[in-house]
């Protein structure tokens, strides 16, 4: 995260204001000023594909640093964009204000089967989705030189663990019963039974 207020030497500059509390300050931005925007941190950029299940207690976080910046937003929101269904769903926490948070933010935690619980709301769907991050201009603000750009990137899957069923409930293992199955016919088990004379008559020899 940066923040700067030379107006350095450029031949050329732009100003901005900015309000803090009740007082409002000058901002000089160079005219080759960089747009800002920001690198995100977690997941790591060079990690493979993330995965993150539907669960109780997995919670999801993403960090990022701010990069380029000579007016800090007033604030960020951050959602998740599934092109599998059309939706987007908001990230963060589910209390007010949930996915809106300060502009110098570098990080946000996310629990979706919290989201969830909540009445009405868009189940997830098992696919990827898309981080985007906006400040308070919303996705359609212009690329500018120090100010924060709207950010969509960072791709990542969700899932939902298998359930958990016991054999009271009806839990099977279909390999174990085929292998029963399989021995339980006269053929397969009188194959078996030849096999294990002769293993035991052969050691039997070499032991001599």
């Amino acid at each position: 995260m940066s923040s700067s207020t030379g107006s350095g030497s450029a031949s050329a500059s732009a100003s901005a204001s900015r309000q803090s509390g009740n007082a409002t300050s000058s901002v000089s931005i160079p005219g080759t000023a960089a747009a800002g925007g920001l690198t995100v941190t977690q997941p790591p950029s060079t990690a493979s594909a993330s995965y993150y299940k539907i669960a109780k207690d997995s919670w999801i976080t993403f960090g990022w640093n701010l990069t380029s910046l000579y007016v800090t937003p007033t604030s960020l929101t951050v959602v998740a964009s599934c092109s599998a269904n059309g939706n987007v769903y908001p990230v963060g926490p589910t209390a007010s204000p949930s996915n809106v948070i300060p502009g110098n933010s570098t990080s946000i935690v996310w629990n979706p089967w919290e989201w969830e619980q909540i009445p009405g709301q868009t189940p997830f769907a098992e696919a990827t989705y898309v981080l985007k991050i906006v400040d308070e201009r919303g996705q359609g603000a212009p690329v500018k030189g120090g100010y924060f750009s709207p950010y969509s990137g960072t791709n990542f899957m969700i899932y939902r663990p298998g359930e958990y069923k016991s054999i009271a409930d009806g839990w099977s293992c279909a390999t174990c019963s085929d292998a029963l199955s399989t021995l339980a016919q006269p053929a397969h088990f009188m194959v078996l039974t030849t096999l294990l004379i002769t293993i035991l008559s052969a050691w039997g020899i070499l032991r001599r």
